[in-house]
């Protein structure tokens, strides 16, 4: 082989290896092309899911805090319609205190309230506490108390039952409305029989109507 024969091979080595390497770059860049895009569409689509994953949470988190700022909205306005029933409860009650202070001063009012807890307790001997600024009026009303409760006892059962009503030593507070409170077996077995006490029973009684006269919309 002379020379020129040789450089023609070596040349057509080197044309080969030049194509082979072409194509190999030409390959590597091709596959690199493609995972790059590949890549690049990974990315793009976890950044994507993780800004929509974002976006509800926070929609969520929107959602639940409207919510509650409705419910306690809701709450804070029954709380206050409430209250205010309750105002005008107590201010129905504070009005009605003084005439039933006056009724207090009543003789047969008073008679039928120590009649009412007698026959309630059924027993021979009571004692009736009072405030002290009523006791003279309690302490006349005894007498009548002892006899209607006897006569209604023989009228209902035919049986004669008496029953000793006595003064407690004790008086109510001054603040009370007025009205008896009946005890017996030193103080074990009581009825409350104030004017107070069957006015909050009234008054409670008397919720539903009331409050459907005065709040027909609530």
């Amino acid at each position: 082989m002379d020379s020129k024969e040789a450089q023609s091979q070596i040349a057509q080595m080197i044309s080969f290896i030049a194509s082979e390497a072409q194509d190999r770059a030409s390959e590597i860049q091709k596959k690199g092309e493609e995972e790059f895009s590949i890549e690049v569409h990974r990315v793009v689509t976890e950044q994507k899911e993780k800004i929509r994953g974002t976006y509800e949470k926070k929609a969520k988190m929107i959602e639940t805090q409207y919510a509650i700022a409705k419910s306690m909205a809701i709450n804070k306005q029954r709380l206050e319609k409430i209250k205010a029933r309750q105002e005008v409860m107590n201010l129905i009650e504070a009005d009605v205190g003084p005439n039933l202070v006056k009724e207090s001063q009543n003789a047969a009012f008073i008679t039928k309230l120590i009649v009412q807890g007698m026959l309630m307790l059924l027993e021979d001997e009571v004692v009736v506490k009072c405030r002290a600024a009523d006791s003279k009026l309690v302490r006349g009303c005894l007498g009548a108390a002892q006899a209607e409760y006897t006569n209604l006892i023989k009228t209902e059962t035919g049986a004669l039952k008496t029953c000793d009503l006595s003064i407690d030593t004790l008086f109510l507070p001054d603040k009370c409305l007025g009205g008896v409170f009946l005890s017996c077996f030193g103080g074990k077995i009581t009825i409350d029989n104030t004017v107070d006490i069957r006015l909050r029973l009234t008054m409670e009684q008397a919720k539903p109507a009331i409050r459907a006269l005065l709040f027909p919309s609530a």
